[in-house]
């Protein structure tokens, strides 16, 4: 099999598992009970925190740990927004991409239907860049705006923004700016204070540890209402007992990912140049979807007109090529993606969409091997609808 479809899930690394494993046997305390095994367990804890910290160049009091990035991206964008306005009810926009991750854009759809926000979307260009001076006229003095919202790298695409030009322009008008950078994890430099984001929502399962945990960043002093209450853990943000073997596993994961990151995008980078090339040369009408360079090293998004995405997908499939037709998030959707019409792709075209995403390992005759079945599916699809 030629698995494709890293930016949906990976697979849990060797290394987490056993960093994990005795904090779900013989290490089980709870980290809030007063004896020997619960403090243990805090102590376990309170070191992934400090081990997750330094990947990201903050200090440890500033993450929180969730069930995922979608629950990181609820607290901050919900939690932020209603806490700004709770102390100056003036705020009431909140200023988000076209482009989304449904976390975001769900979040403040509740945030407008439930207590009454505004929001308003900035568009981005046909290679799914935001205008950093579009941004800022959208933002405007900033005086009514909660919060500010764009994605570090797409989850489709692959597109990269300028978060940190992005963040500028947001402190500059006193405006907390959030980014998903859920995709960019393992790929991008994650130090927050560089980037001058006041809040910053990661996944474990794209980076090599279990589904079920994320990691939220959340800058000191930034007011955010937590949306679980009860018990008060993770500073009043998240109440439950922590999940330490999970929190283990994340920070785990970070710091492996962090450790060789520049050569790991050096090499994704060179088979991923390789296989757009070839993908360009030899599927007639291929269309490369995002920016051209200022991509993540590890995607590579097309669309083929005059076929079906699903129906390459399941070709591909069945000669064991794995890869996606859209974000895993929006399974079950037989809607264009949002995406891809908001960079100005027509409807029809966005659905013959295929992402092509794989992990830091890859070597170029694998991805020679899936443009072969590619072409070769390409060409049996267009058959059948012509």
């Amino acid at each position: 099999m030629i698995y494709l479809d890293a930016a949906a899930t990976t697979p849990v690394r060797r290394e987490v598992i056993e960093a994990m494993f005795p904090f779900l046997t013989n290490q089980f305390g709870n980290p809030s009970s007063h004896h020997g095994l619960g403090e243990a367990a805090a102590e376990a804890l309170a070191g992934a925190r400090r081990e997750a910290a330094e990947v990201l160049g903050c200090q440890p009091e500033e993450l929180t740990f969730t069930s995922g990035g979608t629950e990181a991206n609820n607290l901050a964008v919900k939690g932020i927004a209603l806490a700004r306005r709770a102390s100056n009810s003036r705020r009431n926009r909140i200023v988000i991409s076209s482009i989304e991750h449904p976390a975001v854009f769900e979040s403040v759809e509740y945030l407008a239907r439930v207590h009454g926000f505004v929001v308003e979307v900035v568009p981005v260009g046909p290679d799914a860049t935001v205008d950093p001076a579009v941004f800022a006229s959208v933002l405007g003095a900033g005086t009514d705006v909660a919060l500010a919202a764009v994605m570090y790298a797409n989850n489709e695409v692959g597109t990269v923004q300028d978060i940190s030009v992005l963040a500028h322009i947001a402190t500059s008008a006193a405006v907390p700016f959030h980014t998903d950078a859920v995709q960019g994890a393992g790929w991008l430099d994650l130090a927050v204070y560089e980037l001058g984001v006041d809040s910053l929502a990661l996944s474990g399962h794209k980076i090599g540890a279990p589904k079920g945990v994320g990691l939220l960043y959340l800058r000191g002093g930034v007011q955010c209402e937590p949306l679980v209450h009860g018990g008060g853990q993770e500073r009043g943000l998240r109440s439950g007992t922590e999940n330490v073997a999970f929190a283990i596993a994340l920070a785990t994961a970070l710091g492996l990912v962090d450790a060789d990151r520049q050569a790991r995008v050096q090499h994704a980078e060179t088979v991923r140049e390789m296989f757009i090339a070839q993908v360009l040369d030899r599927v007639p009408g291929a269309l490369l979807t995002g920016h051209r360079t200022r991509r993540l090293p590890s995607v590579a998004s097309f669309c083929f007109p005059g076929t079906s995405g699903e129906s390459v997908l399941l070709e591909l499939e069945r000669n064991d090529v794995i890869c996606s037709s859209g974000s895993a998030c929006a399974a079950g959707s037989d809607e264009p993606s949002m995406v891809l019409t908001a960079m100005g792709i027509e409807r029809s075209v966005a659905q013959t969409a295929l992402r092509f995403s794989f992990g830091a390992d890859i070597m170029s005759e694998t991805l020679e091997k899936a443009c072969d079945e590619l072409a070769a599916a390409v060409r049996r699809v267009q058959r059948l609808r012509s």
